[in-house]
């Protein structure tokens, strides 16, 4: 492969990257044809997006995104692809669920929420993993809980004295 289009592939790869939140590094390899296209079917349904890469390359464009991915490089090794979402724990599940009828994907490391999880060790933590939007939203409820429990009881308590009065009125 020429020099140019090495670079034409690095671009493009650190293209692709930019435009998503979260990535992991899975082993696909070994998978026949069929088991392939179920796997692209499925990613597809999950708005994940599946791509084959080769480890340097996606090693040098990780490099030129300025980041330091450098905890990453360990599991660039083997065959590797790279799944693609702006859902952080989507790809987990979508790997346990395949993984149940077939031998891989394998879980090789995982850029989720602006941390690194590196291993197959690491899945059920990746699946249990919440997004900020979803904390965000639990503190909120949590906070506006008891604010929402105080005004009720303020408000039952008026249309309670609200009778009581309209009762002593009427004697």
């Amino acid at each position: 492969m020429k020099k140019e289009d090495k670079s034409l592939i690095i671009d493009q790869i650190k293209e692709t990257l930019g435009g998503y939140a979260h990535f992991y590094i899975a082993d696909i390899g070994g998978l026949n044809s069929a088991q392939s296209s179920d796997l692209r079917r499925l990613c597809f349904k999950n708005d994940v997006k599946l791509v084959v890469v080769k480890n340097k390359l996606l090693g040098k464009a990780l490099e030129a995104t300025g980041k330091d991915f450098s905890e990453i490089f360990v599991a660039l090794k083997g065959e590797s692809s790279i799944l693609l979402s702006n859902t952080g724990n989507g790809p987990a599940k979508l790997i346990k669920e395949f993984a149940k009828t077939n031998e891989k994907p394998i879980l090789k490391a995982a850029y989720v929420e602006e941390s690194f999880y590196i291993g197959a060790n690491q899945l059920e933590t990746l699946i249990n993993i919440k997004s900020k939007n979803e904390l965000i939203g639990e503190v909120i409820g949590l906070l506006q809980s008891p604010a929402k429990n105080v005004i009720s009881a303020l408000q039952s308590g008026g249309t309670t004295i609200h009778g009581v009065l309209t009762t002593l009125a009427e004697r």
